[in-house]
C-alpha cells in the first residue's frame, strides 16, 4: 500500500489508498442436510487520487499491480468529479470493541453443530418442515493511508447464524425464518429456534384476510422490510445534494410521530455494522436522524458533505472496495411503552406483519410501498386469529410514521446492523392480491 501511494503522489495531487482483506468460513444446510462447508479468503485494494482539482478511481484484487492501479485512476481523473474536499489528517478516534479472537477459534465441528441444532429444533416442533441453516465466521480487516498522513487499521469478526423454514401442504407454502449476527462467537441457538416455532405455531390455521384501512402491527422484520429503505434513501447526502430526497430544507422539521427517534451509532459494541472510523478514516459517532419525530442530520461523506456545504458525518462506505458513498452503519429506533401483546389487544380486527415479499417499493424517494405479505397474521377481537393469505399493503412510510398508535417496548436486533421495536400503525390499507 505504500508503494501505491508513493507512486500515486509522483503523478497526483493528493491519493488515498484502501485495502480490504477477508476470511469467511460458512457452513450450510440444504433440505434438512449438510450441504457444504468451505474457507474463502478475497483481498482488494482501491486507489483515489486528485489530480488538477479532478478525482480519479481505480480498484483491483491484484495488489502487487502498483503501476496499473495508478496508471488506471490517472487515466480517469481528467473525466472524473471535481474534488471539492480535502482528504482528512490523523485525528483521534473512539475504542469501538469489533473484534474477538474466539470467533476465528470456532471450530467447523462446533459449527456443524450450530447449524444442526437450528434444524433439528425447527424440526422437532413441525417434523415436515424443510429447513435450510447456516453459520458463519469471518474476520475482516481495513487499513486506509492518505497523502494527509492518515495510516489506519482494524480488525472486525464477525459470527452469524439462522434458520429458514418452508412448509408446503397442497398448495399452501408457508415460510418462516430467522437470525443473528454478532461479533463475538454465538454459541446458543434456542432464541432462534424459539422464534421460528412461534411463526410456526402462528401461522397453524389459515383465515380470510382482512380488507380495508386497518389497524397493522409491523414487526421488527417487517419494519426492516417495508418502513426503513424509503428513510435511509431520504436521509442519504447522495439523495440530497441531488435533490431527489423528499426531506431537503426539512432539517428540524416534524416529519413523523413525536414518538419516534432514529440514530445510526458506529461506534455500538460488538455489532458487524460498527467501526471506529469510516472507509475515509473519519471518526464515526451517534448520529440522530430523527428525533422525536424531527428530522435532524443527514448523512455524508468528504464528496456529498463538500456539495452540500456541511460537514461529513463519518459515513462513507465502499462496497467491493468501490469508490465512497454515504451509507448508515448500525441504526436503532428507540423503543416506546407498550408490549407487542398489549398491541394485538387493543385491536378489534386487523393484521401483523411478519415478513414481506421482496422490498415492495414503487416509489422508493416518495416513501410509497405495496408489498405482498410472506407471512401475516390476522387479529381478530384482540387475538391472533390465523395466517393470512394473498395479502397486501399499500401506504407510504412518512404517513405511516405519522399515525403510529403505539411503538413497541421490546427492541430487538435484526441481524447485525438494526435495533428496533414492533410499530403499531392505526391505519394502512389491506388488500387481497392475486393468487
Amino acid at each position: 500500500m505504500e508503494e501505491i501511494l508513493d507512486a500515486a503522489l509522483k503523478v497526483a495531487d493528493a491519493a488515498e489508498v484502501f485495502w480490504v482483506g477477508s476470511r469467511y468460513t460458512p457452513v450450510s444446510f440444504e433440505a434438512n442436510r449438510l450441504k457444504e462447508l468451505q474457507t474463502k479468503e478475497s483481498q482488494g485494494v482501491g486507489l483515489r487520487i486528485i489530480k488538477d482539482g479532478r478525482i480519479g478511481f481505480s480498484s483491483t484484487n491484484r495488489v502487487e499491480d502498483v503501476d496499473g492501479i495508478v496508471q488506471r485512476a490517472l487515466d480517469v481523473a481528467p473525466y472524473g468529479a471535481e474534488a471539492a474536499f480535502q482528504l482528512p489528517s490523523p485525528g483521534p478516534y473512539p475504542e469501538v470493541d469489533i473484534y474477538d479472537p474466539e470467533v476465528e477459534k470456532t471450530s467447523v465441528e462446533e459449527m456443524v453443530r450450530l447449524g444442526q441444532a437450528l434444524v433439528d429444533g425447527v424440526r422437532n416442533h413441525a417434523k415436515d418442515v424443510l429447513c435450510d441453516a447456516g453459520v458463519s465466521q469471518s474476520v475482516v480487516s481495513v487499513r486506509v493511508l492518505n497523502s494527509e498522513g492518515l495510516d489506519l487499521s482494524y480488525q472486525k469478526s464477525v459470527f452469524s447464524m439462522g434458520v429458514s423454514g418452508t412448509l408446503i401442504r397442497g398448495t399452501d407454502m408457508l415460510f418462516v425464518g430467522d437470525w443473528e449476527s454478532f461479533c463475538r462467537p454465538l454459541s446458543d441457538p434456542t432464541d432462534i429456534i424459539e422464534r421460528v416455532n412461534r411463526q410456526l405455531d402462528q401461522a397453524r390455521d389459515i383465515t380470510e384476510a382482512p380488507t380495508g384501512k386497518l389497524p397493522v402491527i409491523f414487526t421488527p422484520d417487517a419494519v426492516a422490510g417495508v418502513l426503513l429503505s424509503p428513510l435511509l434513501v431520504a436521509f442519504n447526502g447522495k439523495n440530497v445534494v441531488q435533490g431527489s430526497s423528499p426531506l431537503v430544507d426539512r432539517l428540524g422539521e416534524l416529519i413523523c410521530d413525536e414518538g419516534f427517534s432514529l440514530y445510526d451509532d458506529g461506534t455500538a459494541a460488538y455489532r458487524p455494522g460498527s467501526r471506529p472510523w469510516d472507509d475515509e478514516g473519519v471518526p464515526t459517532r451517534r448520529i440522530p436522524l430523527i428525533e422525536r419525530g424531527v428530522a435532524r442530520n443527514f448523512v455524508y461523506d468528504l464528496k456529498t458533505a463538500a456539495q452540500a456545504e456541511a460537514q461529513t458525518t463519518g459515513s462513507a462506505s465502499r462496497p467491493g472496495g468501490s469508490i465512497p458513498s454515504p451509507s448508515t452503519s448500525v441504526l436503532f429506533i428507540e423503543e416506546g411503552h407498550t408490549s407487542f401483546d398489549e398491541m394485538v389487544a387493543d385491536i378489534d380486527e386487523g393484521l401483523v406483519v411478519e415478513r414481506l415479499l421482496g422490498a415492495g417499493q414503487t416509489n422508493l424517494l416518495g416513501g410509497d410501498f405495496n408489498a405482498n405479505v410472506l407471512l401475516g397474521y390476522k387479529v381478530e377481537h384482540g387475538k391472533i386469529a390465523g395466517r393470512v393469505k394473498n395479502s397486501m399493503i399499500t401506504g407510504n412510510v412518512y404517513q405511516v410514521l405519522s399515525n403510529l398508535a403505539a411503538i413497541g417496548s421490546e427492541a430487538r436486533w435484526r441481524g447485525g446492523s438494526l435495533r428496533t421495536p414492533a410499530l403499531y400503525c392505526k391505519e394502512v390499507s389491506v388488500a387481497r392480491s392475486g393468487g
